[in-house]
């Protein structure tokens, strides 16, 4: 019976903390043929995307690639946002990944003689949105095309260094899999150009390669670091025995570890991140993020103060004991309620209702745990005999760097032209001219923290070129000065929304960028930088979070940052109140989501509701909160990371108080009442998955959508659902989509039929809520979708990358389709626009552009063929005619408003006339007219109105 018992135990403890399967890499090249397949054959494939911007905050660097004989050209390559190239001295950006099948970038290469360009896909920063690449790709046209040169299961690529004397001899790092274990991981190098490729280190299946460096003056001689860690969705182990540096003396072909016990360089379970940079044959210096526990444990507090550490071992008659004064400002200057002051928490005490320990335990939410760290931190190391000892270069602990997550850095350069100037970064970047002894700061106010990326220029001592979270940056005087040079559009949006202004605004949450708002009509251009102001503005700092607008005044907006810190903010009177719920003193700390959901509820617009693993209801804008609901998650895991925590929620246009939950954990429950009672609906749905979104049905009281996300188990399978009965039973509406990670999905509000959908590379539509998708394509690169919203009065679909800031589409006659109508030809409905006596020339500039008008004229045909397009007269008469070819589905057709020779003649008799611009066409003047189109026996018009 004992035995049976044990391996029942067993059996359970393997269920309960199995590991889920990590999709194949066949699978995933499967994938990417059937969402090729699925765009040349959508229906939506043409229907055009314009990015909006914003561009002034740009986004995560991780790689530079410059031409060291001319520097002002040089690519970038951006976490989620492709790579990017300038012959300008990055005055202006051009994308060159656009055409391949990813935008994840983990490092860069270039072979200048040749213009070839290798990118390993995959970031390395091993943040939350580190997204998985799929292999090396390789262009031998500056970036036109793209070919797939292999290594597809290794997700991440750190490194690419290149034979300068051989273009054929590469050698590459990869890091492997983010959240689960693999064996595509290691030192690779190929002899045909990537053709073939042999494994040439393999630590285990945790550890990959970090960073690799090679002597600049001689290709065989190079360093690799190996990185063991274990990522999850509830925890971050950083640091392990896999971790070390390897050397090699035959170009990466075989690898002798280096950092053995004896040779100085720290060994053991607190090995943490590795970066490299070699000198010479004989100086090579390595920075570490060494995560064992500094001795002495975490340092006391300053002066006189009451610390939190003192209340976990403190006895209730010694907290009895404390100055009411210094308890008064303990709980002041830790923003713990009003109501807690030094009387009646001491009350508490001696009623037993709390513990002295509670003090402690109510500040220690996620964040607080992360930074409350005491590890070692920062380290550099130098070696001059070529690796075989190591020996740290400065005195004491370099604090302020990494703080607690040195595994999103990892990086040290040396100045080619001064082996004892080197450059090191963290949140801050540092320099030293005396071998790593002391450091100096170049930060500056125009340079984003969190540095990911630099390059020294070997020709001109001083110049710099450095990327971070903020974009790029360059400097010609060893970083006391900054040029900013952000024209690329790579924002790394985590939430978007709208309000009903004229026109409306959107507003959007991005990575360690803030929330920013602007008019949906923007076009980047310099131009602001002639008027001082940029269309967008910055209203949150921090990781900038969801945003809900109040649509009585859209003044009231309630935004925030990472681990629910939000704010209600008056963007008019410029006041500004934290509203984050508290929990009570004694009661566990609430658990908060790293993009913790927020909402207005419809039906009353002082309302908010707020998720953390309890849902809280506010009915006076956040200023205080009630729990409606018990923990809604499976109760979390031990970990320092928050998990077990509401990740979405919705409330239904129907009914006040009919409310969904979605955990992190793959908890999904319903409440009907206002959170009286609630009812666990996950049944059927895949276990321990994130919940992306759930969704109340504007179209049907009973129905609800969920999506759910495998990203942090390394599943990549597309997760769909709808139910309509409140839950009870569910249908995978996923069908044809490829598969990708789930982020969102959208009704459009007013076609109950038309769904949108955003995954980890790209977007689609469906017309039969989830039977089939059709995948969008024109103007949308395979990038990260990380939330959808339909403006509804102008029937726009705003989207909301993760990686190339934000896409406007005209949906108006996409919501016109359905399943009974796909067999009609269709034109929509045109806006009026103005006619204008600039139309056709340069205006006040002789030596401008000549301004064309342009109206975007959407059909949708159900065959592909030849159309004729007609503009006539109110009278029906023709004013100009031409020929086009249309696809299946969706078109554009530009008509630039001119009218042919027969048509002025014929305006001319209507007594209306066309005038003739500057250059020579002959345009449309104020009137109704007629447009009609024509095609395989069927015609549709809309009349085009310029006032």
């Amino acid at each position: 019976m004992k035995n049976y018992f044990l391996l029942a135990m067993c059996l359970i403890s393997f269920y309960a903390f199995a590991q889920q399967p990590a999709t194949t890499s066949n699978n995933v090249a499967t994938a990417l043929q059937q969402k090729e397949q699925l765009i040349a054959a959508s229906l939506v494939k043409d229907v055009p995307f314009k990015n909006i911007g914003p561009t002034i905050m740009s986004g995560r660097v991780v790689d530079l690639a410059v031409n060291p004989s001319n520097p002002t050209e040089f690519y970038v390559g951006y976490a989620s946002g492709g790579v990017w190239h300038t012959k300008n001295n990055g005055t202006t950006f051009t994308p060159v990944l656009d055409s391949s099948l990813t935008q994840n970038v983990g490092s860069l290469a270039v072979d200048w003689t040749k213009n070839t360009i290798w990118v390993g896909t995959g970031e390395v920063n091993a943040s939350r949105s580190s997204y998985a690449g799929i292999g090396v790709l390789k262009s031998n046209d500056s970036g036109k095309t793209w070919e797939n040169m292999g290594l597809t299961d290794s997700h991440h690529i750190s490194k690419i260094i290149i034979n300068p004397n051989n273009a054929n001899e590469v050698v590459i790092a990869a890091v492997g899999h983010l959240y689960s274990t693999n064996d595509e991981r290691g030192v690779y190098k190929t002899m045909d150009g990537g053709k073939t490729w042999t494994q040439t280190l393999f630590v285990n299946n945790q550890s990959g390669i970090i960073e690799m460096d090679a002597d600049p003056k001689n290709f065989n001689l190079m360093y690799a670091s190996s990185w063991d860690k274990d990522r999850k969705a509830w925890d971050f182990r950083g640091s392990g025995t896999g971790s070390a540096i390897y050397k090699s003396i035959d170009g990466g072909g075989s690898w002798t570890k280096v950092s053995t016990p004896n040779s100085g360089f720290p060994t053991g379970e607190g090995v943490g991140r590795i970066g490299l940079a070699v000198v010479d044959a004989n100086i090579v210096y390595a920075i570490h993020d060494n995560q064992a526990r500094r001795d002495g444990g975490k340092q006391t507090q300053k002066g006189d103060e009451l610390s939190k550490e003192q209340f976990k071992t403190m006895t209730s008659s010694q907290f009895l004991a404390l100055d009411d004064k210094k308890l008064n400002a303990y709980l002041k200057n830790n923003g713990f309620q009003e109501k807690y002051r030094a009387d009646n928490v001491k009350s508490m005490v001696r009623g037993g209702t709390v513990k002295p320990v509670d003090l402690a335990k109510y500040l220690e939410d996620a964040n607080s745990m992360l930074f409350d760290t005491p590890v070692i931190g920062t380290e550099v190391y130098k070696s001059t005999d070529g690796g075989k000892t190591w020996a740290k270069t400065h005195e004491g602990f370099l604090d302020g760097i990494y703080y607690s997550y040195g595994y999103y850095f990892g990086k040290i350069h040396v100045d080619p032209s001064n082996k004892d100037g080197i450059y090191i970064y963290g949140v801050p970047i540092l320099k030293s001219k005396d071998g790593g002894k002391t450091f100096t700061s170049i930060s500056a106010n125009n340079v984003h923290a969190d540095h990911h990326a630099l390059w020294i220029n070997p020709n001109m001592p001083g110049h710099l070129i450095n990327g971070n979270d903020g974009g790029v940056n360059i400097s010609y005087d060893d970083g006391e000065n900054w040029i900013k040079n952000n024209a690329s559009s790579v924002g790394q949006f985590y939430a978007i929304n709208v309000d009903n202004e004229e026109p409306y605004n959107v507003y959007g949450g991005l990575q360690d960028n803030g929330v920013w708002v602007g008019a949906h009509t923007n076009e980047e251009n310099p131009g602001w930088k002639q008027n001082g102001k940029y269309p967008f503005e910055f209203i949150m700092g921090g990781d900038g979070m969801q945003i809900q607008i109040d649509n009585r005044d859209s003044n009231v907006v309630y935004t925030g940052f990472q681990f629910g810190n939000y704010f209600r903010l008056n963007r008019k009177t410029d006041e500004q109140t934290y509203i984050q719920p508290k929990h009570e003193l004694g009661d566990s700390p609430y658990r908060f989501n790293w993009q913790t959901p927020i909402l207005l509820s419809s039906h009353n617009q002082d309302i908010l509701y707020l998720g953390g693993n309890k849902l809280m209801r506010s009915m006076n804008q956040g200023t205080d909160w009630t729990a409606i609901s018990p923990d809604v998650t499976n109760g979390g895991k031990q970990g320092n990371v928050a998990y077990g925590t509401i990740s979405s929620f919705d409330e239904s246009t129907f009914q006040f108080g009919l409310l969904y939950t979605g955990s992190d954990d793959g908890i999904v429950q319903v409440t009907r009442n206002g959170g009286s009672d609630w009812q666990n609906i996950t049944g059927t749905l895949p276990k321990d998955l994130w919940v992306s979104r759930v969704i109340a049905s504007q179209h049907k009281k009973e129905r609800v959508y969920v999506a759910l996300n495998g990203y942090r188990w390394d599943d990549f399978t597309s997760y769909v659902y709808m139910s309509d009965n409140y839950g009870a039973t569910w249908t995978a509406i996923s069908n044809n989509l490829p598969m990708s990670p789930v982020n969102v999905i959208r009704e459009d509000p007013s076609n109950e039929n038309v769904l949108y959908l955003g995954t980890d590379n790209g977007a689609y539509v469906s017309f039969n809520r989830g039977k089939s998708w059709e995948a969008f394509n024109n103007g949308l690169p395979a990038v990260a979708v990380h939330d959808l919203v339909v403006q509804q009065r102008d029937k726009d679909l705003v989207v909301g990358t993760h990686g190339r800031s934000i896409y406007i589409a005209d949906i108006s006659l996409v919501q016109q389709i359905s399943e009974a109508n796909m067999s009609n030809l269709m034109l929509a409905e045109i806006s009026n626009q103005r006619a204008s006596r600039r139309w056709g020339s340069t205006g006040f500039n002789q030596y401008g552009d000549v301004y064309e008008p342009s109206e975007k004229l959407q059909v949708y045909t159900p065959v592909a063929g030849k159309a004729e397009i007609l503009v006539n007269n109110e009278n029906g008469k023709e004013l100009k005619s031409w020929s086009v070819n249309l696809n299946k589905g969706f078109n554009i057709i530009d008509y630039n408003l001119s009218v042919s020779e027969k048509g002025k003649k014929q305006l001319e008799r209507d007594g209306s006339g066309a005038f003739q611009a500057d250059n020579g066409t002959f345009y449309l003047t104020k009137g109704t007219y007629e447009i009609l189109i024509k095609t395989a026996g069927k015609s549709t018009k809309q009349a085009l109105v310029l006032e």
